[in-house]
């Protein structure tokens, strides 16, 4: 009997295994739905939510976004470093590394040095330090020692960064090093046994902006050195920058592989190619990869674009991975080569083909080597104009500024509102903003005039105006550098009555109107609109609308939203979704214009987001300038 209950029990378990599979495949899509729907109403900023999709395997991505190439394609050559991958920069940024830079050699001179010596001229030697936020100075390197020179010229070069983002304060200092000393390594010199000569400081962009990237500064004396303040000149120090070619240099590579094997039961396999470089630390940062080819044991993909400063070197070995896709996420590694771009060239070069290996479990010495090839058809080089020729040929940004002066801020002389003024002189949310992007811009308008305005209150005997002149003038917009915005907006609380409603589309059209008439003037300047912000828009349809407009213009606009207000119809203008705006009349914006980020406090050491909103100006501008091939002044 208990035998015969088992076999009824197998039997109807048997029968009913189609219903249960139909039920387990339900219930597979139903969470997967679910999943799909909860991070794509995650409020991450664009480069986190990618990070987090590729982090997981883009198993919340649809098949055909998995299947895209990203971050090598040919349309990537309209961004300032072959194409980057928003969530590779976010994981690069997150931890401390940058996606888009340049690497800049400085070459310094000095002339009319003070004779230090009695019998005989200086030997002189330059210190290089970067100033931090804090004053702390960081010694970059030192010059070799010129022997019996008032008018030296040095050959060793020192390597800076260039980030656009922040103001980089570089201080130089100059020593006569004393006879003894002169067998010694300067490194190991202690410099307080040495004769200070002069000391001058710059910011790096004040270097770069200018046409022959020369800047001269004259060398002063500091009281603490010598403990003497004797009058009289100290000489000058010249300082010659130049950017590494290497910053400018696009490789494009078109790859193939031959008998990649089968992973699919029914099908081939479906392959595509990541490339990756190995950092610091050892792990392995992807820079892009390429498009999914269906059913293809052969595949040929379309060319890949890698910039050598993002590879960090010719010779620097790179990782490519050749995978199976699957639409959940889980790709089938069929096999990798690891090789540097001075290695893919000589594959080109002979016409040879690399097999691909697996690494086994047992480690990297028992590699398994596979019948599949790896093949580089195609190896080439090209130098592309950097955001920084533009500004040596003397292309301009411009930047404006417009403040919201709605109610919803609070009665500026209380101590709650977001205009409230510190008699401590503590900067409110909207004065840390102007001054966090304004101190950056200033160095890139040669004028340094900006127009400013504000928005959302009631002039003196006047209705509300949704873009007023900032300094009170009814005839022009354009205040006297940083500070003179500052006094503005401090004038203008006083002189106006905050009110209402949020409208965006004044002030954009108006800025939208500044950059099309520079346009039709043939001027290189690029313009950059500040709007910060306390609440949501009334009129997202006409900013979208002014917005889809200006796309076609030399102008990006920044949003810093302050206080604690939903700011979710900001999102939606920065496009972080991938979807570019549409007007009223159905036109789609062309380029992606509009960056937004509250404000919010950063700690110690960290970058403030207002920066790391700027860091992403340079790529915008190229977009536009090598999207019209408009090309720098030389």
């Amino acid at each position: 009997m208990m035998n015969l209950r088992r076999v009824i029990a197998k039997r109807n378990y048997r029968d009913n295994w189609p219903t249960r599979r139909f039920l387990f495949l339900f219930l597979f899509l139903s969470l997967q739905i679910f999943f799909s729907s909860f991070f794509s109403q995650l409020s991450f900023k664009k480069p986190f939510r990618r990070a987090w999709a590729a982090a997981m395997g883009n198993c919340c991505s649809d098949v055909a976004g998995g299947r895209a190439a990203v971050g090598g394609g040919a349309s990537s050559q309209n961004n300032p470093a072959g194409g980057p991958n928003d969530a590779v920069d976010f994981f690069l940024t997150s931890r401390g590394y940058r996606g888009l830079f340049s690497q800049i050699e400085l070459s310094l001179s000095a002339s009319n040095l003070r004779d230090g010596d009695v019998l005989s001229k200086s030997d002189p030697m330059a210190v290089v330090y970067t100033k931090g936020r804090d004053g702390a100075l960081q010694e970059l390197g030192r010059t070799e020692v010129v022997l019996n020179s008032l008018n030296p010229k040095w050959i060793r070069k020192h390597t800076v960064t260039y980030h656009f983002e922040v103001v980089q304060t570089l201080v130089f200092r100059v020593y006569d090093v004393d006879t003894q000393f002169h067998n010694h390594d300067v490194k190991l010199l202690k410099l307080d046994e040495q004769q200070f000569l002069g000391e001058a400081t710059c910011a790096l962009s004040e270097i770069v902006t200018k046409s022959d990237w020369l800047l001269t500064l004259d060398l002063e004396r500091i009281a603490e050195s010598i403990g003497s303040n004797r009058p009289g000149k100290f000489g000058a120090l010249t300082v010659h920058a130049e950017e590494s070619v290497s910053s400018k240099t696009t490789t494009e590579l078109i790859l193939r592989c031959s008998d990649l094997e089968s992973r699919d039961l029914f099908s081939r396999s479906d392959p595509f190619l990541v490339i990756s470089k190995t950092v610091e630390s050892g792990i392995p940062i992807p820079i892009c990869k390429t498009e999914v080819l269906k059913n293809d044991h052969n595949p040929a993909w379309k060319p890949t674009f890698l910039n050598i400063q993002q590879v960090g070197g010719k010779d620097s070995p790179l990782i490519i991975e050749c995978f199976n896709f699957n639409s959940n996420g889980k790709h089938d590694l069929l096999g990798k080569v690891q090789k540097s771009l001075a290695d893919l060239e000589k594959l080109h070069s002979v016409g040879q083909g690399e097999h691909l290996f697996l690494t086994t479990s047992s480690g990297h010495d028992h590699d398994k080597v596979l019948k599949s090839q790896l093949y580089v058809d195609k190896f080439s080089e090209r130098v592309q104009h950097t955001f920084l020729d533009y500004l040596s040929g003397g292309c301009q940004l411009n930047f404006m500024a417009a403040i919201d002066f709605t109610a919803s801020n609070g009665n500026p002389r209380l101590p709650d509102s977001l205009h409230y003024i510190d008699p401590s002189g503590r900067p409110n949310a909207y004065q840390r903003a102007i001054l966090e992007v304004g101190e950056v811009l200033q160095f890139y308008d040669s004028d340094k005039r900006f127009p400013a305005w504000g928005f959302g209150a009631r002039p003196i005997d006047a209705p509300v105006s949704h873009c007023f002149n900032l300094n009170g003038s009814s005839h022009y917009c354009e205040v006297e550098g940083i500070q003179g915005i500052m006094t503005a907006y401090t004038s203008a609380l006083f002189n106006v009555s905050l009110a209402g409603p949020t409208l965006f589309g004044p002030i954009i059209s108006t800025a939208a109107h500044i950059a099309a008439q520079s346009l039709a003037n043939n001027h290189l300047k690029y313009f950059v609109l500040l709007i910060i912000t306390d609440g949501v828009i009334t009129d997202l349809q006409e900013t979208k609308d002014a917005i889809v407009k200006a796309s076609d213009l030399p102008l990006s606009i920044l949003i810093v939203g302050v206080g604690g207000a939903d700011f979710k119809e900001m999102e939606i203008l920065d496009a972080d979704k991938g979807e570019r705006l549409e007007s009223t009349s159905g036109r789609v914006a062309s380029r992606d214009i509009v960056q937004f980020v509250p404000l919010r406090d950063v700690q110690s050491g960290e970058i403030s987001v207002v920066q790391s909103l700027l860091a992403e100006l340079p790529s915008q501008f190229l977009t536009y300038m090598r999207s019209r091939e408009i090309h720098p002044n030389t």
